[in-house]
């Protein structure tokens, strides 16, 4: 069971915001809550920045208080909006967000999301000094040096009750089915979800496999009395793989279905993993900002909560477990 670390430091820092960037992972909610009653028992006061890093260009902070993320843990999405900002890549508008903050006498930031959003907090704080730490929420689980982050285990099971549904039909028709996930470069949902859903072959990005190897894993089945299959596809870094696969498959003589699961995996309740993990790493990130810990995150190493630097999240990629990838494949022969 994940812990949580003990904070003994009496810090001067006594306002603080918290922000939400790229794409929205269920759990987020929970992690915002997280940060502002944490925050209010250690004598802060906790701002929220509406739609991430565009709202500290843009002024656009509203403080928070119990009441203001009451009822607020089980829900899906993020109270304060996301965006994507393209501003933040140029330095002087980093100057500027970090000089908005000042202006209303906050001393520490907390940032909820993936790679972009930790690569801007690393730059900001660079830069101008401003102390920030990051909290990781993507569903993707593609950043390096935590073992977790929130929302993964949501869309997951989000896919896997998808899954289970497409199943019926496919037995019921006796057809191929093609389900796509999320996964532009990493295979970490695909996985899970193949596993998980007993698919019968998973493509991943990073293991390529050719059409004629799917081919002989259908004919297998087939051999074995199977009269369906489900195969389960990361997106990939371009649209339409999975329409690309069928359409090879038709050649050697395999009719499929495709289904792409999209955005349905951002959206939905958290689950309870999700929810506890996110309350855990936002009330670390205000603990770490309280003992004066600045451009970093705060992730999951061995079930502790570890603070680890953002420039050493940089300096690799997280990838899969080969052996899970093997066993995928023994488990589906």
């Amino acid at each position: 069971m994940l812990t949580f670390p003990r904070f003994d430091s009496h810090s001067k820092l006594r306002t603080l915001a918290v922000l939400t960037s790229g794409g929205d992972a269920p759990g987020m909610n929970a992690a915002i809550r997280a940060i502002v009653r944490y925050g209010l028992t250690r004598g802060c006061q906790v701002y929220g920045v509406l739609r991430g890093y565009r709202g500290l260009l843009d002024n656009q902070m509203i403080q928070l208080n119990t009441s203001s993320v009451a009822n607020l843990i089980q829900r899906g999405g993020t109270l304060l909006k996301t965006d994507r900002c393209d501003a933040f890549y140029e330095k002087k508008f980093r100057k500027i967000a970090a000089q908005n903050l000042k202006n209303r006498g906050i001393e520490g930031l907390v940032t909820i999301g993936g790679d972009g959003t930790f690569a801007a907090a690393h730059l900001m704080s660079k830069e101008t000094g401003f102390p920030i730490l990051g909290v990781p929420g993507t569903i993707d689980n593609d950043i390096a040096e935590t073992e977790d982050t929130i929302g993964f285990d949501t869309a997951v099971n989000t896919a896997i009750e998808a899954i289970d549904r497409i199943r019926d039909t496919a037995s019921s028709h006796d057809r191929i089915f093609l389900v796509e996930v999320m996964g532009h470069s990493s295979g970490f949902i695909a996985l899970q979800v193949a596993m998980g859903g007993g698919a019968e072959t998973v493509i991943l990005p990073e293991k390529k496999i050719s059409i004629p190897t799917i081919c002989k894993t259908i004919e297998r089945g087939i051999q074995r009395g199977k009269t369906s299959s489900i195969i389960v596809v990361a997106e990939g870094p371009k649209p339409g793989l999975s329409s690309r696969i069928s359409e090879a498959l038709m050649k050697y003589g395999y009719s499929s279905r495709v289904c792409i699961l999209g955005h349905t995996q951002r959206g939905g309740d958290p689950t309870t993993h999700d929810r506890v993990l996110a309350s855990v790493l936002g009330a670390s990130a205000v603990g770490y900002l309280l003992a004066e810990k600045s451009n970093a995150m705060v992730g999951v190493q061995n079930d502790q909560v570890v603070l680890v630097p953002f420039t050493q999240i940089f300096r690799k990629k997280k990838k899969l477990p080969t052996s899970l990838i093997d066993l995928a494949q023994v488990l589906a022969s």
